[in-house]
């Protein structure tokens, strides 16, 4: 008997020391926050309900409001959370995922931002297919081609991300380097996002008879920044359709940020990207036409215009390419003189190494590389890999390898030019090979280092690998490492190969005469 009242009292004990404890526990514990970010410009606000990470809850009692196409999409946390617990958020429904097909699910790798872009753009495709009230995959699969086409203006698709990070910590850390500046590799990737988003959005009729396009990034134009990007400030990157060609799109992305100070008179704009995508049949995988575009704005008619002229001026060398015997062969000539005086001073590292110039460096020698497996998780809405991850990765490489070449933290400068020449698909074997490819010592107050990455898709299986993307990054260092007295040194090519790999870089940043 007295054991068992001992184990009684123990138990009431015990029971009363658990509730007095869970009172004091707040409601919501750490790590369990909604994220300071807010997508605006009329994404289908339909994808918030079905967010698989939100954690935000709902009165059982209180109706949903009806949705408004400018209200904005709340991006939230799911850091920290954990399912049946207080404050873990609401319970997960299983039978959601039911709802939608496999393949409008991407990976869940990316940022926050990346996956609520995704899920917006998601809810357009879902929305095709369950128009048809109910239809099957086989009847979605008899949806008919677009046939008309729609005339859309920039403000159609223009859409807004605010990153606010003044008051969001989770946030903040998320895209914090270690210098506390924002992850320049991390918001490439948003960018991508945010472009192919504007293209869904562009080139959707509202039609649920028609099977919806597909989008893929083509090419990205140089992606210039203007000024460091701080992360205890909030951020905010927008951008809208600028061009329209018969598939292709281009849009333009600015991110701004306020200065510390507050000076309304600076100019805002941090970093400026151009994003050209291109649209396919997704039932024949062949180009489609877009809908067309029509600028209402004195800025939005001068951005059409520009870009109508550096796409006319493109198909030009184009056809002046494919004839011009004689141009072809003095330009030949010209070629070979400059590939000699480039291989001089590789010739004599290699034959007289003891005389070589003390202030050059083989480009062999500031080569870094790495590798991956691609995995589901990277992927996009389509099943391939994400173009955004592929910029990210490359970044990251390319800062590695100009921190170990200059021997300082490097400053960014722009990404150049990028063609996406192959797809990436699921289970590839990745091979990201880097070096810096030359450096620009003219100006001594601004050094430049051209960093050149480039991305193997390598199938052991079959003995073959295939050139997916070349990117080419371009930093600097800072004013006051020069002041201490730092040089860089001087990049020669040993290799015919290689000094032609760097004509053909100069030539296209106009750098050749």
């Amino acid at each position: 008997m007295t054991t068992r009242l001992t184990a009684t009292s123990l138990l009431l004990l015990s029971r009363t020391l658990r509730r007095g404890v869970t009172s004091r526990i707040p409601p919501r514990p750490f790590g369990i926050a909604p994220l300071g970010l807010e997508l605006s410009a009329g994404i289908i606000p339909r994808a918030q309900s079905r967010l698989p990470f939100s954690t935000a809850s709902r009165d059982p009692g209180q109706q949903e409001p009806p949705p408004a196409m400018d209200s904005p999409i709340k991006v939230v946390s799911h850091l920290g959370s954990r399912g049946g617990e207080e404050g873990g958020g609401a319970a997960i429904d299983a039978g959601k995922s039911a709802r939608r097909p496999l393949s409008l699910w991407p990976g869940m790798y990316h940022s926050p931002v990346t996956n609520a872009l995704w899920e917006a753009r998601a809810s357009i495709f879902e929305r095709m297919m369950d128009a048809g009230n109910g239809a099957t995959d086989d009847d979605a699969g008899e949806q008919r081609a677009p046939t008309e086409l729609l005339v859309k203006t920039p403000a159609q698709s223009r859409t807004s991300i605010v990153y606010k990070f003044a008051t969001d910590d989770i946030l903040r850390e998320q895209y914090r380097d270690p210098w506390n500046q924002v992850r320049i590799g991390k918001l490439l990737e948003d960018l991508d996002a945010l472009a192919g988003t504007i293209a869904v959005k562009h080139c959707s009729d509202e039609d649920s008879t028609t099977r919806p396009l597909l989008v893929v990034t083509a090419s990205v134009d140089k992606t210039e920044l203007k000024k460091p990007i701080r992360v205890d400030a909030d951020l905010k990157i927008a951008g809208a359709v600028t061009y329209v060609g018969r598939s292709s799109i281009d849009i333009q992305i600015e991110v701004t940020q306020v200065d510390q100070d507050g000076d309304n008179q600076s100019d805002p704009i941090a970093l400026t990207a151009n994003f050209t995508f291109v649209a396919r049949d997704s039932k024949t995988g062949k180009s489609a036409p877009v809908n067309c575009l029509s600028p209402e704005t004195e800025r939005e008619k001068q951005l059409f215009s520009e870009r109508e002229a550096r796409d006319k001026m493109r198909k030009r060398k184009r056809e002046e390419q494919k004839g011009g015997l004689e141009n072809g062969i003095h330009k030949l000539r010209a070629e070979a003189e400059r590939l000699n005086a480039l291989l001089a001073e590789g010739r004599v590292f290699s034959d007289l190494p003891a005389l070589a110039d003390r202030d050059s460096i083989l480009m062999k020698d500031t080569r870094l590389e790495n590798s991956l497996v691609c995995q589901p998780q990277q992927r996009n809405l389509h099943g391939r890999i994400f173009g955004g991850f592929l910029m990210h990765r490359a970044f990251e490489l390319a800062f590695s390898t100009a921190y170990a070449f200059v021997g300082q933290r490097p400053c960014f400068l722009e990404v150049d030019h990028v063609d996406f020449l192959k797809p990436v698909d699921v289970g590839d074997f990745l091979r990201f090979k880097s070096c810096v490819l030359y450096t620009q010592l003219d100006n001594p107050e601004q050094p430049l280092v051209n960093v050149e990455v480039v991305a193997h898709v390598t199938r052991p299986e079959l003995r073959k690998s295939e050139v997916s993307n070349t990117f080419h990054f371009t930093f600097t260092v800072c004013s006051d490492m020069l002041k201490n007295g730092m040089k860089i040194r001087n990049v020669v090519p040993s290799t015919e190969e290689e000094a032609r790999r760097i004509l053909e870089r100069m030539e296209a940043e106009g750098l050749c005469n």
